[in-house]
């Protein structure tokens, strides 16, 4: 063999080798997966007109999320410092009052389906007690809201009657808190709801709490007991742990 040949099969040897490295690494990212973390929604009661009712029991069959598009989040992280946007209007007790055309109701919502119908009393969620609902691994990202869809609620009220409930149009309930899912953290997202008495009636809307709603991260290496936390301007916390009661 020539020393022509030699270096022809060399060259063609190393074209070889760097062509299968190239192909092995491709196949290799099409089987990695996405960094995930954990979401963690739990719901409670505050303000409204919840001292009307001797049990208010609400379903939830799932919840609807929302990515955040890159070019929106200069205008949204304004929306997150004053804990609302211009979709409600929030009272002195800081109930948005919501109705069907705030719902984001399009396209570019994730339904997550619960595996089954929760159901929680919100008679029993006044003050500083949650119920965990759900909770499930996502993918790492940023989202715009997070959406509650009650399928059924029950209210008794404390004269023994029975109350009309429902959310405006019978729309989700939609908490327009931005919120993050972090690699490897539990991102708690607790939704403040009340029942809101209209008029008069016995007809009561379910309104989200502006002020109640806030979300909280954990690294989920920590312990379940951690203390530490700090509130930031959006209504979120880190490193702090939600007691669900």
């Amino acid at each position: 063999m020539s020393a022509l040949d030699t270096l022809r099969r060399r060259t063609y040897l190393q074209l070889s080798g760097g062509l299968a490295a190239a192909g092995l690494a491709g196949c290799l990212g099409d089987e990695s997966t996405d960094a995930t973390g954990t979401l963690a929604t739990s719901v409670t009661d505050q303000p409204g007109d919840i001292a009307d009712f001797e049990s208010c029991v609400v379903t939830v069959d799932g919840v609807w999320i929302k990515r955040r598009d890159d070019d929106s989040d200069d205008e949204t992280d304004a929306e997150s410092d004053d804990e609302t946007t211009d979709d409600g209007t929030e009272n002195d007790d800081g109930v948005e009052a919501q109705d069907e055309d705030d719902v984001d109701q399009g396209d570019g919502r994730e339904y997550l389906e619960f595996g089954e119908p929760q159901e929680a009393d919100l008679v029993e969620l006044q003050g500083e007690n949650t119920q965990l609902i759900d909770e499930r691994e996502l993918t790492v990202g940023s989202y715009e809201y997070l959406q509650l869809d009650v399928s059924d609620v029950d209210g008794q009220l404390e004269d023994g009657g029975q109350a009309e409930v429902s959310t405006p149009g019978n729309a989700p309930l939609q908490f327009n808190l931005t919120f993050e899912i972090r690699e490897d953290e539990r991102t708690g997202f607790i939704g403040d709801f009340t029942p809101v008495r209209r008029g008069q009636t016995e007809r009561y809307l379910l309104q989200p709490v502006a002020r109640g709603t806030r979300v909280i991260y954990e690294d989920e290496a920590d312990d379940d007991d951690t203390e530490d936390g700090n509130e930031t301007t959006d209504g979120t916390e880190d490193g702090a742990g939600e007691t669900d009661e």
